[in-house]
């Protein structure tokens, strides 16, 4: 299985629906503004029926993660991963039905009725377009909604969402649902997969996190404060056969007495004034808030030993720490937590960035008044930049939680899921064991861990100047090493426990046990919480 989400192509809507008469085989074309969703108030019925059928001709015609790749072929689909449709379009000629499905879904082309009827044998359209997975264009149909093909390495599975910026061909709405995107898939390559019987997935939007949860967990409840992300997230379990318990309302409100073993969450994080403009994006509260309300509560709604786990920004504001910032959101006590930082954004960045997003072009008149709004507050709120990443939390009776904020910005290829799992492991390991059982450990080093040395040239010859410890799997940390640490670390061989490992080397040295037995304590903890060393 190729596990690549299916990327989306421009398109433009031209808000012409073609309404096909009941029990009459011709059409006719009526004026239908589609933009004005909310004024008549209509949620998509993607009822159990249609979803069913869909599904069908979809297995059908091969419309799957794997059937799409292999009917493009690797040239054609990076091209749509870039936005160019054309190459695409042509590999889809000769393709049958699945080719009529591509250039439907995929590309937002216009297609000839007999060939969607074709496409989707089973699907009445009059159903289809009442449920907006069709729109008409003139004497030909539309998509009307975004549903694709998006797999893991077990299987593949289709998303239903709303069409974004490029398709519609202008910004998009208040309720709009975000389908597959790099937030979301950037969250599920964080998640732990370990086996669950119970899940949360705390704003769901169009169901994507509860998707990859259902290879993991037992028992899955999705919420949402949006009536729409609720109907089309219901389409999502429906047409993949998921049973997916769904509840409305805002934050943790429709939970209250309950407790789950494992919660994901990708919040409305964006950062700025306090204000909705999009609900998929925008929580209503100021600055960082949102991020901040979820990391408080989230804890309350664990089991003992529960892990939850959300994509998060959070503001830089002159003079003050990132790290002292975040961990003040925590509860009291009982909370072991991992933050950690993937990238910090320039407001000026950070704004035009999402104003693209929606679909809002920052050199006209509505783009620059919200970009000056929100550049206002950002001044003065003294914000210097925005920080994004994941944050990893776990409920603990332990007297002593872990609390700790790490700066992972640089490239790393490995889903940092498996890792958390793995860290909050490591973490357990080292709170159960004082200085004395660690040294009383045998240790050896990963065969992913490797020791650099740079040197620069003296007049006899080379002088290290650099020890650096790297991990080269995971985050790929990296600790500098002084050159006693470095002769330490070469007899982790699981052979001798650190304490006579530590006796060794300051007689071969000739220098103070003691001393370095303090030294070397803290040293082992930080390398063993980041998997640099392992118990033999």
């Amino acid at each position: 299985m190729r596990p690549r989400p299916l990327t989306y192509s421009p398109v433009k809507n031209t808000g012409i629906v073609n309404v096909r008469l009941a029990r009459r085989e011709r059409w006719t074309r009526a004026v239908w503004t589609y933009d004005s969703r909310e004024d008549w108030g209509v949620l998509p019925d993607l009822s159990t029926e249609l979803t069913t059928r869909l599904r069908e001709a979809f297995r059908a015609a091969d419309y799957d993660a794997d059937g799409v790749v292999d009917a493009l072929g690797p040239q054609a689909h990076a091209a749509l991963g870039r936005g160019e449709p054309e190459a695409a379009r042509r590999m889809t000629e000769d393709s049958g039905a699945l080719g009529t499905l591509i250039r439907l879904f995929l590309l937002g082309d216009a297609e000839d009725e007999r060939a969607v009827r074709a496409a989707l044998p089973g699907v009445d359209l009059d159903d289809a377009i009442k449920a907006e997975v069709l729109r008409g264009d003139g004497d030909r149909l539309r998509a009307g909604l975004d549903i694709r093909p998006y797999g893991d390495d077990e299987g593949s599975w289709w998303v239903i969402a709303d069409l974004d910026s490029d398709q519609r061909g202008g910004p998009v709405p208040a309720d709009h649902v975000l389908g597959v995107g790099h937030a979301s898939i950037s969250l599920a390559r964080a998640t732990s997969r370990r086996p669950v019987d119970t899940l949360l997935d705390l704003g769901t939007g169009c169901g994507v996190q509860a998707l990859h949860a259902s290879r993991h967990a037992r028992r899955i409840t999705a919420t949402d404060l949006s009536e729409r992300a609720l109907a089309l997230a219901r389409g999502t379990f429906r047409i993949n056969e998921l049973d997916v318990e769904l509840r409305q309302g805002e934050w943790f409100g429709p939970l209250r007495g309950r407790r789950f073993d494992q919660v994901v969450c990708n919040p409305p994080f964006v950062v700025g004034p306090p204000r909705v403009d999009y609900v998929y994006r925008d929580s209503g509260l100021a600055g960082d808030d949102a991020s901040a309300l979820v990391v408080r509560q989230l804890p309350a709604f664990l089991n003992e030993g529960g892990v939850g786990q959300l994509l998060a920004s959070w503001v830089h504001r002159r003079g003050e720490d990132w790290a002292d910032r975040v961990s003040g959101w925590l509860p009291r006590g009982g909370v072991d937590a991992w933050f950690v930082q993937r990238d910090v954004a320039d407001p000026t960045l950070y704004v035009g960035t999402w104003l693209r997003d929606a679909g809002v072009d920052p050199r006209s008149a509505e783009g620059r008044a919200k970009a000056s709004r929100w550049l206002d507050w950002f001044a003065e709120n003294d914000v210097e930049g925005i920080g994004f990443g994941f944050v990893t939390l776990r409920r603990t009776e332990e007297a002593h939680a872990e609390v700790v904020c790490e700066d992972l910005r640089h490239a790393y290829d490995d889903p940092l899921g498996p890792e958390s799992a793995a860290w909050l492991d490591r973490v357990a390991w080292l709170r159960a064991r004082s200085n004395a059982d660690l040294l009383a450990t045998r240790f050896t080093v990963p065969g992913t861990v490797l020791l650099e040395e740079v040197s620069a040239p003296v007049e006899d010859g080379w002088s290290s100047v650099v020890r650096r410890l790297h991990r080269t799997d995971g985050p790929g940390w990296q600790h500098e090493l002084d050159e006693t640490a470095a002769r330490l670390l070469a007899g982790f061989r699981g052979a001798l426990p650190l304490e006579d490992l530590v006796t060794l080397l300051a007689y071969a040295h000739d220098l103070d046990e003691e001393a370095l037995t303090e030294a070397v304590v803290p040293v082992v903890r930080e390398l063993v919480r980041h998997g640099m060393v392992v118990p033999a």
